[in-house]
């Protein structure tokens, strides 16, 4: 079979151009966090399929040939069957082809010498045109042996496989899969199959320009619906309970035809009060309300947390103590972010925040995590809300070219409300192009007030 790649530009050429309401001017980076922002006009179905297969043209074009090569790799095999996509194939399905066909096997073999990646498919279908199907069922019925036969005549010194203990986003190779696998290898392919654990993580944590520049919008696009949800127009203090939240929360993503990443969160501290208060408390004046939501939309996932405070009659703004306590963690942000480097672990990038928040005299608690085609994605994590020292998860290295999710928080005593240490989380979505963490649509950096009366 001869070499098989086509480019984004090639498939985008293939569809009729999108249309205006898709070519709006996009949103761009910003530090600043617009307050009550605008929500985004949001693509159709069909806009979203184009939008889709070009970014993973680009991202099959682009990325597959630097992990390779990068890694030592010269021949990668996935496997998935229908309904059960390991989530390495699931990011290589085209937007027409949802799952999986009975059984997909994917290859990815460089043949050296600077020559294309070829991409081929060992299954009946082309999967959009992104993959070359190389199986004939009437020449060859037994699908393993064909594999086998395609490996055998590429020669590959590697062939990678999807196994990891530590990663589930690279462990998708399962056992009944592997073994008949192995069995139609000849003894000595057997001996260079190796896991593809480094070129999974790879794949999934790196994010291409186009997606970039789409990134703002999807991020605005959550922050204006939390500004939607702590507002007025769906709060009534001294009547809203926190579940009614949560459940508008989800109803508002039907209505705008969105996925939630998870059930969005939303509970109350309250002076005098222990804890966080959730379920069916209603939300009264002078509380401080909490919100942790994501969405899913364009194969990206958003992950925000935000702070808002129930003004009591006659306040216009929150107390000074909770004012204080959104700028510690705010604080606490900048002093991670400032640590991030390429080639050093999320465990090193940990210890050397808490060491400078602890000296600074904050007390914080971090819990930093890549985002991207997974809301917890791919990558190292830099810290766990229930374990901040060194994790095996956190030993991975960090890379330039990734989204986090820059998720902490800082405790602080709040004077106006005799002192009690309250709780001030935070978790805004940034990008680390290798040199520094830029936020991806601004961060909080002001608690959104609510009114208490009409």
């Amino acid at each position: 079979m001869g070499h098989f790649i086509i480019s984004g530009a090639a498939l985008l050429a293939a569809f009729v151009g999108l249309p205006a309401a898709a070519a709006a001017a996009p949103i761009e980076f910003s530090e600043t966090e617009v307050e009550a922002p605008l929500l985004p006009q949001l693509l159709k179905p069909r806009e979203r399929a184009i939008t889709e297969n070009r970014i993973l043209a680009e991202r099959l074009d682009t990325i597959i040939p630097a992990i390779m090569r990068e890694q030592g790799v010269d021949l990668w095999l996935l496997v998935a069957r229908e309904y059960f996509e390991e989530p390495v194939v699931a990011s290589m399905l085209d937007a027409e082809n949802m799952h999986a066909r009975r059984r997909t096997i994917l290859i990815f073999h460089d043949p050296g010498d600077g020559k294309p990646i070829e991409r081929l498919t060992v299954s009946r279908y082309g999967l959009g045109g992104l993959f070359a199907p190389v199986w004939d069922p009437g020449k060859q019925p037994d699908q393993w042996q064909a594999v086998a036969d395609i490996i055998a005549a590429r020669d590959p010194a590697k062939i990678a496989i999807n196994t990891s203990d530590l990663y589930q986003f690279a462990d998708g190779m399962t056992l009944s899969q592997y073994d008949k696998f192995v069995s139609a290898l000849s003894a000595p392919l057997r001996q260079r199959v190796v896991s593809g654990e480094a070129l999974a993580i790879r794949w999934l944590e790196t994010r291409v320009p186009s997606e970039m520049e789409l990134y703002p919008a999807i991020v605005r696009t959550a922050h204006s619906v939390i500004g939607e949800a702590f507002s007025r127009a769906v709060i009534t203090p001294g009547v809203t309970t926190a579940e009614q939240v949560q459940w508008w929360y989800r109803d508002r993503l039907l209505q705008l035809g969105l996925e939630p990443l998870f059930h969005p969160s939303v509970a109350i501290q309250r002076e005098g009060a222990k804890g966080m208060l959730e379920g069916a408390v209603v939300i009264q004046p002078g509380d401080l309300l909490w919100t942790d939501f994501g969405i899913t939309y364009l194969r990206l996932n958003t992950d925000t947390q935000h702070l808002a405070y129930v003004l009591k009659p006659g306040e216009s703004k929150a107390p000074a103590g909770l004012r204080q306590g959104l700028a510690n963690s705010n604080r606490v942000q900048d002093i991670l972010t400032r640590h991030f480097a390429v080639g050093r672990s999320g465990n090193e990038v940990l210890a050397l925040a808490r060491k400078e928040a602890v000296a600074a005299g904050l007390d914080p608690s971090i819990y930093t995590h890549p985002i991207g085609l997974h809301g917890h994605g791919a990558g190292p994590s830099i810290g766990f809300w229930d374990n901040q020292n060194a994790d095996p998860r956190g030993s991975g290295l960090i890379n330039s070219n990734t989204a986090w999710s820059i998720e902490l928080t800082s405790y602080a005593a709040v004077p106006e409300w005799g002192g009690q240490r309250v709780d001030f989380r935070t978790e805004e979505n940034a990008y680390f192009d290798g040199k520094s963490v830029r936020y991806i649509d601004g961060r909080q950096t002001d608690i959104t007030l609510i009114p208490s009366g009409p």
